[in-house]
């Protein structure tokens, strides 16, 4: 049997290009979805629905029914902004997270970071209020490989084998992990390549969702045993939680970057992040990628960026600055004065008194989506629902217990959120969608994408394919296995703490769609994936 992840010899992709549509994720499988709803009469909302709902099925590794969502979402000549992120239950507090932990610290797994889940409700409202075709029709191709079973693609294999190691390291016995051990392995062993997977009881829940219209999973029958299931486990959630959730359209927040505009999901999101981070670096020329200094002003901007979105991100309706004023330009310009020819740890700046999978879709009308959705930690917080397959979330595992943090953990709080979708206009005119998944390497990802295509002049493929550092903590940098090691080692001169990973799975997932000026849509999805473009 051969080695699908054994891959000695370079390759490369070419952008695709389409006329009528394009569907771009991680998953082959989920793409297909999203063009077979295309194909029916459906819009790009309609696509981004299906293949969300397709790869909760299909690469659980990552997201799942218990996920959350963003959404930026291009129609009739306007850009709308969608949080689906979830919030705490109202029952749980500092105090009685402190009393429960082990270490003092937000537990990472149980029901204790479970949050609200918005992934189901971001669907319903899309469909809703763009979508061509009901929720029932979108979601099909979803159902039928969760009924009917599919293959495990090289990178989903990888992944599921090494959730299933950590999982059996930290959870055996223990009787809340019990239903992910008997939905996502086979008596107690992970599925491998090429095997072929059914999820019945996701199938189920799925159907329910959809005849519902999402009531079922959040006022139905699975919200009761989404509330049963936490009152037996030691969880927060009451009914109320879940019934009284509702997703929010929201305003997308810009930096002009070199003639440029470029938007993201305001906080609670870290997609400010990625624009504070550019608002730095246009005060800076880069003629040349391949330049020790452009590396060097890129990783010192990540660096301040992420500095000042721990001190002051979190749920905008606790935050104690306006976020507009994070993305000034004089206040770029400032943070930019920082940057010098060694590296540095710098703080987060007082501001003048007075701021996990990802997909993307377009269709021939000019419609265009982009559109992530995570469970966060790979699988989540290991909690299943019992006979309905959905895999809960751990985004709680974010929040602080210190009363004093911005993002303090708080009843109906929703913690700083590491998912991200982008999107790229220029003139008033829609270029398009881009996204870069995996967690804080999101924003990281979606600066070093985009000068690659606005400094640069690199297509859009190779934007993605391109080598691609992690600011990590402190001056720690790591670097992907194909990195110039002459550049790795002026980087260390400079004073960072520059150290090769052994793989790419850590440096995020992409894809992106870019629509020329004659309507024609160019899209890529970078070999970090399983996946291709699907387009017609």
């Amino acid at each position: 049997m051969f080695d699908p992840l054994y891959q000695p010899y370079h390759s490369n992709r070419y952008c695709v290009t389409a006329k009528n549509g394009i569907v771009a994720s991680g998953s082959n499988l989920a793409t297909a979805a999203g063009l077979e709803i295309l194909k029916k009469g459906g819009n790009a909302v309609d696509a981004a629905v299906a293949t969300a709902a397709a790869l909760t099925v299909v690469e659980p590794t990552a997201n799942g029914l218990g996920s959350d969502a963003f959404a930026l979402v291009w129609i009739k000549d306007r850009l709308y902004g969608l949080n689906g992120s979830g919030y705490s239950p109202k029952n749980i507090s500092i105090e009685k997270v402190k009393a429960i932990s082990e270490d003092g610290k937000m537990p990472c797994f149980g029901w204790t970071p479970v949050m609200v889940p918005g992934a189901v409700k971001t669907w319903g409202r899309l469909i809703e209020r763009f979508g061509r075709l009901s929720l029932k029709e979108v979601l099909e191709p979803a159902i039928r490989y969760a009924e009917e079973g599919y293959p495990l693609s090289p990178m989903l294999a990888k992944m599921w084998e090494s959730a299933t190691k950590i999982y059996h390291s930290r959870f055996d016995g223990k009787k809340e992990y019990e239903e992910w051990f008997k939905v996502f392995t086979r008596d107690g062993e992970p599925y491998h390549f090429g095997e072929i997977v059914t999820l019945k009881d996701h199938a189920k829940t799925l159907k329910l969702i959809a005849e519902t219209d999402t009531d079922a999973f959040y006022k139905g029958e699975i919200a009761e045993q989404f509330v049963k299931q936490s009152e037996e486990d030691g969880g927060f959630f009451c009914k109320e939680d879940l019934a009284d959730y509702d997703i929010s359209w929201v305003e997308p927040i810009m930096v002009k970057y070199r003639g440029y505009d470029v938007y993201e999901i305001p906080p609670n999101g870290q997609g400010i992040v990625a624009l504070m981070a550019l608002n730095i670096l246009k005060e800076f020329e880069f003629r040349n990628k391949e330049d020790i200094d452009t590396y060097h002003k890129q990783i010192e901007a990540i660096k301040i960026a992420f500095a000042d979105a721990k001190k002051y991100v979190t749920d905008p309706e606790h935050m104690k600055i306006d976020y507009e004023r994070l993305l000034e330009p004089g206040f770029g310009a400032m943070r930019s004065r920082l940057i010098k020819e060694e590296a540095i740890l710098p703080e987060a700046a007082d501001l003048p008194k007075s701021g996990t999978v990802y997909l993307c879709t377009a269709d021939g009308e000019g419609n265009m989506v982009s559109y992530i959705q995570s469970n966060y930690m790979g699988f989540g917080s290991g909690i299943v629902l019992k006979g309905y397959g959905v895999a809960l979330q751990n985004r709680g595992a974010d929040f602080s217990l210190n009363e004093e943090d911005a993002n303090a953990l708080g009843p109906h709080k929703k913690s700083y959120h590491t998912i991200i979708p982008g999107f790229l206009s220029k003139d008033g005119k829609p270029i398009g969608p881009f996204g870069v998944m995996g967690g804080y390497m999101q924003p990281q990802g979606h600066v070093q994408v985009l000068m690659n295509m606005i400094d640069f002049g690199l297509n859009p493929q190779m934007a993605l394919d391109a080598p691609r550092w992690q600011w990590l903590e402190g001056k720690k940098v790591s670097v992907e296995p194909t990195f110039d090691r002459k550049m790795a080692e002026e980087l260390k001169e400079k004073g960072h703490d520059i150290s090769f990973a052994r793989d790419v799975s850590g440096f995020g997932r992409g894809q992106i769609i870019w629509r020329l000026e004659n309507g024609v849509l160019v899209g890529a999805c970078e070999s970090r994936t399983d996946s291709n473009i699907a387009c017609y």
